[in-house]
């Protein structure tokens, strides 16, 4: 028998029931907790299972969110800063760099005859610009003097590289600044006032041809209703724009029943919108029962309408000879081979009845 065993011979009679007997409850509690089985590596376990309840006060309530963030905020603010080991003084050390002078050695010196040598002497700062794009020197210059000089064939650049030869416009210090371009200015506000174009198609005005309310943003959408409802009896618009107007669906229903009715409309615009694929599939529901229209836009719209509205906007580009000209950027390769096919057969038909008619050309 080795030492080991009968180490453990001595325990084999110890009555352990005996032993529990005379723990304290403290001792009880605190064998129990060496007891438990945890596994605080085991991710798929609560945060309760992985680790021993070592809390002792009571909770004090249920838990406020808001409550604790005001407090943690609190507290972050009221933290002092940590002290710099070193205080900053702005003071600089060191000396500054400074580039040695290169002594070009007398093998490598260019020798130019003196023809060039005079004409370089008396070349000016624009010349000076123009022979160094010639010659592939584009870090002498920005890119707008450099290709200046490539696309002209005359010097018309005349901002130069600096008598200097080092710095100018396009160089400060060595380094090529970015042209300075004019900004754009934003396009001026709508000046079209809605009530007095709604009483015009309402009268049927005869000089009303064109309604374009593009870019209006605070158009009230009975508003909006009330003009597809008036335009089903107006015979002179031919032309009707809602682009980037928030219209949504009902908007979207309202044009398509104008559509049903409306039988001098060749154009409708209803890019930049908010229209989903329901209101996409009315109005090119409506289309197929409209014989004038020839040019509908619906691009661009908030949500992408999906393979079977692209489906449908292709069948009815195939269905309806009328239309020539559809505004909608396909994602599918499917339906754009089929709605390209479409619009090429609608304008050769188109040219071939204005050839027949002995119209002239469209285009």
């Amino acid at each position: 028998m080795s030492s080991y065993q009968k180490e453990l011979e001595k325990y084999r009679d110890i009555d352990e029931d005996e032993i529990l007997r005379t723990l304290s409850p403290e001792e009880l509690e605190q064998l129990d907790c060496e007891l438990q089985e945890m596994d605080p590596e085991n991710m798929l376990l609560p945060a309760g299972l992985r680790q021993r309840d070592q809390t002792k006060k009571s909770p004090t309530g249920p838990l406020d969110r808001e409550a604790l963030l005001q407090y943690l905020e609190q507290q972050a603010l009221e933290a002092k800063e940590r002290e710099d080991l070193v205080p900053y003084t702005g003071e600089k050390k060191g000396k500054p760099f400074i580039q040695p002078k290169r002594e070009i050695p007398a093998q490598e010196q260019i020798t130019l005859e003196p023809e060039l040598e005079a004409a370089l002497a008396n070349a000016t700062d624009a010349e000076m610009c123009d022979i160094a794009a010639i010659l592939g020197m584009y870090t002498l210059m920005s890119n707008k003097q450099y290709y200046d000089a490539l696309c002209s064939g005359e010097i018309c650049n005349t901002e130069g590289i600096s008598s200097k030869r080092g710095a100018g416009p396009g160089r400060a210090g060595g380094v090529v600044q970015p042209d300075k371009y004019k900004p754009v200015p934003d396009e001026p506000p709508n000046p079209t006032n809605i009530e007095e174009i709604l009483k015009s198609v309402r009268s049927n005005d005869k000089e009303l041809e064109e309604v374009n309310l593009n870019n209006i943003q605070d158009i009230p959408m009975p508003l909006l209703a009330e003009l597809c409802e008036a335009m089903k009896t107006n015979t002179y618009v031919r032309s009707f724009s809602l682009v980037a107007t928030k219209s949504g669906d009902p908007i979207a229903s309202a044009v398509a029943d104008m559509l049903r009715e409306n039988r001098s409309l060749q154009s409708l615009n209803l890019e930049s919108n908010f229209i989903s694929s329901t209101g996409l599939m009315a109005v090119l529901k409506a289309v197929r029962e409209n014989a004038t229209l020839t040019e509908l836009r619906v691009d661009n719209q908030r949500h992408w309408p999906g393979d079977k509205v692209e489906m449908e906007m292709a069948t009815v580009l195939e269905q309806c000879p009328s239309i020539v000209r559809f505004g909608y950027h396909f994602t599918q390769q499917g339906p754009r081979a089929r709605a390209a096919q479409a619009m090429t057969r609608n304008n050769e038909l188109r040219e071939s009845l204005r050839a027949a008619r002995g119209l002239p050309r469209a285009w």
